[in-house]
């Protein structure tokens, strides 16, 4: 789950961000990356360096640049809070993610002025006037600079903010439980297919990454990868002749040393002494020959590929006439 934040000065983000900080979520903000480039220039941080160098980052590197900067941070696995998204681009850079919600935090003028005065920063407008008009500023349209108020309009949940710090932290928790079951998983397809292509990013072979995972009962009980066979030289160093050959894909295939993925997820079964009756392989090429008369010998009773494998339409035949279901996901 990724939440964006947005909103006025003094409205209340940094609270919430605090809050979901609190139970788990790695934090950032777009800001701190306008600190880093005013660091490395030896400027002054200030709210109007910050706004300054913003739009002077958005001008020189594109209007998205500071949300990709963050972006290429994330990993899938986790939770995060992504405060100051300040230009519609920067919203467009994570809404490629599925699992993005971006928060406008709001609150009444005057109240935020009152929480403005109570935090007491150097350089804060010292009048309620002055507070209006440094806002009026900062809601610049320029599209070279941040847009809050686009942005705002973007948000995918309003969050109002004008009560105590207890209202707003049940607010969080009613919100970000709902979120959260929302959250799409992968589907069991999708996941153990996941696996797969990882595991192949074991393989050792020069030519082409193949893995196989087998599962039965929703568990992974066997996985292999596509190289050399165990104890010799492996496919990178020299190890098949044939893939460190310029010979075409899909010939020589007889010289070839290596072995492919799911030859070894179902060797490495047997060499453990695990069944794989019944149970599905999940493989990021659809099976050879050789490896569709293993399938079917070993008493697996579904394959699931991602990809097509060259000259396969034997296989598939030989697959279908043994009873074994055959689905491309």
């Amino acid at each position: 789950m990724i939440i964006g934040l947005t909103g006025r000065n003094a409205a209340g983000k940094g609270e919430v961000a605090a809050y979901l900080k609190d139970r788990g979520f790695q934090y950032y903000s777009l800001s701190d990356v306008i600190r880093e480039f005013l660091q490395r220039s030896h400027r002054e941080i200030t709210r109007e360096t910050l706004i300054r160098a913003g739009n002077e980052l958005r001008q020189a590197q594109g209007r998205s640049y500071l949300a990709e900067v963050v972006e290429r941070r994330l990993r899938e696995d986790r939770n995060y809070v992504v405060d100051s998204i300040r230009n519609p681009c920067e919203v467009l850079v994570f809404r490629r993610n599925q699992h993005f919600v971006l928060f406008n935090v709001v609150a009444d003028l005057e109240v935020r002025f009152q929480r403005m005065k109570a935090r007491g920063r150097e350089n804060d407008p010292g009048t309620l006037k002055e507070f209006r008009d440094f806002e009026a500023r900062e809601l610049s349209a320029d599209e070279g600079a941040q847009q809050l108020q686009e942005v705002e309009k973007m948000a995918d949940l309003i969050l109002e903010n004008n009560s105590s710090l207890e209202a707003l932290h049940q607010l969080l928790r009613e919100t970000v439980q709902e979120i959260a079951c929302r959250q799409k998983r992968p589907d069991w397809d999708l996941y153990f297919m996941k696996i797969a292509q990882v595991t192949a990013l074991r393989s050792n072979c020069v030519k082409r990454k193949v893995a196989a995972v087998i599962v039965k009962d929703r568990r992974v009980i066997s996985s292999g990868y596509n190289g050399t066979p165990r104890g010799t030289k492996n496919c990178y160093e020299g190890g098949c002749p044939r893939c460190n050959s310029p010979a075409s894909s899909g010939t020589a295939l007889e010289e070839c040393l290596c072995s492919h993925g799911e030859e070894n997820a179902i060797t490495q079964a047997a060499y453990h002494g695990v069944s794989v009756k019944g149970a599905t392989l999940y493989t990021t090429f659809a099976p050879c020959l050789l490896c569709t008369k293993m399938i079917i010998n070993s008493g697996i009773a579904e394959v699931v590929y991602s990809e097509e494998y060259p000259l396969n339409e034997t296989a598939f035949r030989l697959l279908g006439e043994a009873g074994v279901t055959c689905r491309k996901l």
